[in-house]
């Protein structure tokens, strides 16, 4: 995720109107969870400035994380706050918040997702529903079924947490599920979607993901906007001309302007602070907090940093078909929001 993740962690990056991690916490939350432990390390002020000691109503605790040593390790930094049922949730995925309810309403479980190349995933294998067995990026995998980083765990995994690093020098968590399909049926949740955000690209999908679940438009209703279909959610403070045109999925964040004549096609978004300049068209695009975008600049399948500014007249866009979803591209600045985002 390179630059971006010089701004801030990862899963601080913001989808929508706020950050990644934020719909994993709103999911877990929804679902009825009680408590928060967030495991930070990397750039842990900013997720404490965000979520403080309470996330909408719910208490807020953090873990410290000392090396990024692998899942089972972050847990296991966690674990003197464990107390019965618990859920793990890996803060740079996106889940339907459907499959996160179910998930927490089994006594043992695993989200799971197939996907057109299992290859690259944890991969499952299962019977009547339940887990049998995972093994990691296998060259012959035994099914299309994924893990998607969500799991609900008995009590006692919590003093389990200990197994040997891997292949990859890292103690993994599925290690630790191993262990538990040992001992006990755990039963597979599939989700309906579901996506690791792991580069650039993946931060456009997630965009169009969360957008599509955007209902209906939000904050102000302005002249000139149009929906093309789907969402178009425009804070209150925002400011979008009359002769601007936007065709959802498109939110336009907190203080953002777009000017006059400016096309902005879905899945994009607008990031608080940002600008988008007259005659610019944008599509599948972000802009982080603060970015510019200055007149009849032409941006398609595009990241830019916060507080970047594009000039007069450019035309960025990402690689199609370089893989299976095309590369991002990715523009920003190096030293620029490194004291975090404004959402």
């Amino acid at each position: 995720m390179r630059p971006l993740s010089s701004v801030t962690a990862k899963p601080m990056l913001p989808v929508g109107d706020r950050p990644l991690v934020a719909h994993v916490a709103d999911a877990a939350v929804d679902a009825g969870a009680s408590e928060l432990v967030f495991v930070v390390g990397y750039k842990a002020e900013h997720v404490r400035a965000y979520f403080d000691d309470e996330y909408r109503g719910t208490p807020v605790t953090y873990a410290h994380q000392e090396s990024p040593s692998g899942t089972a390790d972050a847990v296991r930094a966690a674990s003197d706050r464990i107390e019965g049922r618990f859920a793990v949730l890996n803060g740079d995925n996106v889940f339907d918040p459907e499959s996160i309810a179910d998930l927490f309403a089994r006594d043992a479980a695993i989200a799971a997702h197939r996907v057109e190349n299992p290859s690259e995933y944890g991969v499952l294998s299962t019977a009547d529903g339940y887990a049998t067995a995972v093994v990691e990026k296998p060259d012959d995998p035994p099914s299309n079924l994924v893990n998607a980083g969500a799991y609900v765990f008995p009590e006692w995994v919590a003093s389990a947490l200990d197994v040997p690093e891997s292949e990859r020098g890292e103690h993994e968590l599925t290690d630790v599920l191993a262990r538990l399909l040992d001992s006990r049926d755990v039963a597979v949740v599939e989700t309906a979607y579901w996506l690791d955000v792991a580069r650039p690209t993946d931060l456009v999908r997630a965009n169009e993901l969360v957008l599509a679940e955007t209902a209906t438009t939000t904050g102000s209703v302005l002249r000139g906007l149009t929906n093309g279909g789907s969402s178009v959610a425009v804070d209150d403070t925002a400011s979008v001309a009359d002769g601007a045109t936007l065709r959802g999925p498109v939110l336009v964040g907190r203080n953002a302007r777009v000017a006059d004549g400016a096309v902005l096609d879905g899945p994009t978004v607008v990031g608080a602070d940002a600008s988008v300049g007259r005659n610019a068209e944008l599509s599948k695009t972000v802009l982080l907090p603060g970015a510019t975008v200055g007149p009849d600049v032409r941006l398609h399948d595009v990241v830019l940093g916060p507080y970047c500014d594009i000039s007069e007249d450019a035309h960025v866009a990402g690689v199609e078909n370089e893989s299976e979803n095309g590369t991002a591209a990715v523009v920003t600045a190096e030293g620029v929001g490194t004291d975090g985002l404004p959402y």
